[in-house]
């Protein structure tokens, strides 16, 4: 199982359809609070559809709560635009977190400093800016959910 951290996600679709792909990945969705909505939102639930319910959600009030509830050999990873490695040179492991910032914002950036080892970007040599928050996720997900399968 894989973990999906949303720190200060802003946009209720955006969360809902990341529910929906950590259901279909049999991961772990974590939100950071402050959320820009409440959990109750019907947007939020109009994205998630009727499997909002059987997502395995938890939410948070910081993201040092959730980083201190875990092992610590727990593996954190940060996706940024501001980051070199790319997120398919990295070799997930079950159990993994891949953190994804605000939709405006991203992840803040004494956060980015002090796991700059962790880093890691999805490549847009088009020169988009960057992605919707649910199609990154997307990728980074099915990347480490490829992974997987091709190790058996």
């Amino acid at each position: 199982m894989l973990n999906v951290v949303l720190i200060e996600p802003e946009i209720p679709p955006n969360t809902g359809s990341v529910g929906r792909l950590c259901l279909a990945t049999n991961s772990h969705l974590h939100l950071i609070r402050p959320l820009g909505f409440s959990l109750d939102d019907r947007w939020l639930k109009r994205a998630g559809l009727d499997y909002w319910r059987d997502v395995k959600v938890t939410v948070w009030d910081c993201f040092d709560d959730l980083r201190a509830a875990q092992s610590s050999d727990a593996r954190f990873f940060f996706l940024t635009t501001k980051a070199t490695r790319n997120y398919w040179d990295t070799r997930f492991q079950a159990g993994d977190f891949l953190v994804f910032g605000r939709e405006t914002k991203g992840l803040p950036e004494p956060l980015l400093a002090a796991n700059a080892d962790r880093c890691l970007t999805i490549p847009m040599p088009g020169g988009t800016r960057s992605l919707n928050l649910a199609t990154s996720v997307a990728i980074v997900l099915y990347e480490a959910a490829r992974q997987f399968a091709v190790r058996g």
